[in-house]
């Protein structure tokens, strides 16, 4: 697992510049890709790169990790929007060969089921952005989350509807109770993880992930055992580690 401690423009270079190599290495690359605000300077470098130098989009397809059940086809806060606002409108990413899970759907667990079958059809994906909540969810995989699970409907906790409520107006109750999302399974099977987390609130949950027992009380701590996964971190993220320190010599001796 390679750890960076470092300002936000050096992390949104580095998590870029992982997206950057799928798509100059791979014909057909398939990203994964977050909502919320933790990846949104990984989301400005690609786009900065795509303007001044020419990074194209355009052959890649892309899979969001997740989707509110039954927030209206309009409503700003799909993640189907939101990824467009913060990405795919503003580069040369088609929009018909971005694909999430249908929060729409009378049967949600077929639309489940549909998701998962594309994400196998396309490949898998090459490489996935992620973030962490601060009781160390991944997508939308609360605490006591299976590690083997699949795309599927979940509740949300009122941590994470709390969490979440400053994109609703500053009201948890306007925040969808439940979501579709993919599995821990599901992100296991990336080719290459990104993890994102800023800030002294998500403290707690990057301890847990990096030190702590693998354990369905931290969802994230399954990623101690991928093969392949980047953590990117500011100093107010990284302040709770024991081991800082040594992330830091071991990045500084990898350059």
């Amino acid at each position: 697992m390679r750890v960076v401690i470092a300002e936000v423009p050096e992390l949104a270079r580095v998590g870029a510049d992982a997206v950057e190599r799928v798509l100059r290495e791979k014909e057909h690359p398939v990203l994964g890709l977050a909502t919320g605000g933790s990846p949104l300077p990984v989301y400005a470098e690609l786009e900065r790169r795509h303007r001044e130098e020419g990074l194209s989009l355009a052959h890649a397809s892309a899979f969001l990790l997740d989707e509110y059940v039954g927030l209206p086809a309009d409503h700003p806060e799909r993640y189907r929007h939101v990824i467009g606002r913060e990405l795919v409108d503003r580069v040369d990413l088609d929009p018909e060969r971005v694909h999430g899970p249908d929060g729409l759907a009378e049967d949600l667990e077929a639309a489940c089921a549909a998701f998962e079958a594309q994400i196998q059809a396309a490949g898998g994906v090459d490489v996935q952005i992620l973030g962490i909540g601060t009781d160390g969810h991944i997508a939308f995989n609360e605490p006591g989350s299976s590690f083997a699970s699949r795309t599927r409907v979940m509740a949300l906790t009122r941590q994470t509807r709390e969490d979440n409520a400053r994109f609703f107006g500053g009201d948890p109750q306007a925040v969808p109770a439940r979501c579709l999302t993919q599995g821990l399974g599901t992100i296991m099977q990336a080719r290459q993880l990104v993890l994102l987390a800023t800030g002294e609130a998500k403290a707690a949950a990057v301890r847990e992930l990096l030190e702590g027992a693998v354990s369905v009380a931290w969802p994230a701590t399954i990623l101690q055992h991928h093969p392949d996964v980047t953590v990117l971190l500011d100093e107010a993220a990284a302040s709770g580690l024991r081991l800082a320190e040594h992330f830091r010599e071991l990045e500084r001796v990898s350059r």
